[in-house]
């Protein structure tokens, strides 16, 4: 504490930025080394609990993008013992901003460690430069080219706090703004727009949603009052959605089992004030369709855990160590893991005795995830009273030709709409 005291506001403020930020760092390694992550980088940052959103988002993307040279380095530098005490996390972000960052701010005793091995640090990277034969540090790195950023910023606007004319009037006191023509309450400013520190975000009364993941709960479309089951709930974008379209009547009971994740739900339905929501830490499939509890539910969202290749640009997904070299029978099994559960969602949303109607989407662009789920179930869904129904059908893009009624399937091409998503609406009567 008496050494933070010495510290400049510019240097404490860098310090506690490289904390934040290791420990974001911690829980992205984690998941992708698991190929189970909590959260992207985006939503993992942008959190509750950081403080310092913007020299913590700096931090992870930056340090994730030079990772294997930084570790490269530490290795070439022999100076893995001397640190082996410390968050390696921490050690990787101090590293960064010793090589390629803000080594005037460098504080602390984690910090020191590392400055005292300026060095050794510097001249292994000299070595590796010649090794490889290359001039540059970037020239080590192996990215694919990501389209430059041109997605307009899309805001919903949460219309349990506030109406769409009193958030676009605040709005438009500094961005312009436009009305999203198929999906109300959506709002459109422009790209690059940040708004995470603006008043109506944080106090709940705007949710940053993109236009594809909103269209699924349009697709839905319930009733006010109707009882319905989000299945794999959090973060919660849709589910809110779900309770502004009922205007906050009914019954919305909202699964999600992964405990993280299931804060952050919670979250943001107190944020929201979606008192119409119920968050149950729960598995949905463990959900029993002929419990009385249910007898009542009259539509289901499944928007199960996919490979989120439509938004992986978005994601930032390019930047994990997963992305690099990533063999394709490994993306394979992965892919076949996903289906199987994706698979099991939806016939089991499709057993509850009263829904009238189910969404099955995701933010993939694969046949495997998308159509072939589909196809899949089409027979027992048909058994239960189901058809397929064109979902949104105003929207141009619909599915891959793969079996006859594709076309009443939903889907956004990354290429126009700067994501890639899939909506399916089965109905009965």
């Amino acid at each position: 504490i008496s050494e933070e005291n010495r510290l400049t506001k510019a240097e404490r403020s860098a310090y506690f930025a490289r904390r934040e930020a290791a420990k974001v760092l911690r829980k992205v390694l984690q998941g992708d080394a698991r190929r189970r992550a909590s959260g992207s980088i985006k939503s993992l940052v942008y959190s509750p609990t950081v403080r310092n959103k913007k020299a913590t988002f700096a931090l992870v993307c930056q340090t994730l993008k030079y990772l294997p040279v930084i570790q490269n380095v530490m290795k070439e530098a022999k100076v893995l013992n001397s640190i082996s005490k410390k968050p390696k996390e921490l050690m990787y972000i101090i590293a960064y901003d010793l090589l390629f960052g803000q080594e005037s701010l460098l504080k602390g005793d984690a910090e020191n460690i590392l400055l005292q091995k300026k060095k050794a640090i510097n001249s292994a990277l000299s070595r590796i430069l010649i090794h490889k034969g290359v001039n540059e540090v970037d020239d080590l790195l192996s990215f694919p080219k990501i389209p430059r950023e041109q997605k307009p910023r899309y805001v919903r606007v949460n219309t349990l706090s506030i109406d769409s004319e009193s958030a676009i009037r605040e709005l438009s006191k500094k961005y312009e703004v436009l009305r999203d023509e198929l999906v109300t309450d959506l709002l459109i400013l422009p790209p690059g727009t940040d708004l995470h520190n603006h008043p109506l975000v944080i106090n709940g009364s705007l949710f940053l949603q993109g236009k594809a993941s909103s269209m699924a709960a349009v697709a839905l479309s319930p009733r006010p009052g109707w009882d319905i089951i989000d299945a794999c709930a959090a973060p919660g974008n849709k589910t809110l959605h779900l309770a502004a379209l009922v205007k906050g009547k009914g019954r919305i009971i909202a699964c999600e089992r992964n405990q993280e994740r299931c804060k952050l739900l919670k979250h943001n339905v107190e944020l929201a004030g979606a008192t119409n929501v119920e968050v149950n830490h729960v598995d949905f499939l463990s959900l029993d369709p002929l419990d009385s509890s249910y007898s009542r539910v009259r539509a289901i969202l499944v928007d199960p855990s996919c490979s989120g290749s439509g938004t992986a640009s978005d994601r930032l997904d390019h930047l994990l160590p997963s992305s690099h070299g990533s063999s394709s029978n490994s993306e394979r099994a992965r892919l076949q893991k996903l289906m199987f559960f994706q698979k099991k969602a939806l016939l089991h949303a499709l057993a509850f005795p009263a829904v009238e109607r189910i969404v099955y989407s995701t933010c993939s662009v694969h046949r495997a995830e998308n159509e072939d789920v589909v196809s899949f179930v089409l027979d027992f869904a048909s058994s239960r009273g189901f058809r397929l129904a064109t979902a949104i059908p105003k929207w141009p893009r619909r599915g891959f030709p793969s079996f006859r009624g594709a076309r009443r399937l939903l889907r956004t091409d990354p290429a126009v709409d700067r994501e890639g998503f899939f909506i399916a609406l089965f109905v009965r009567k």
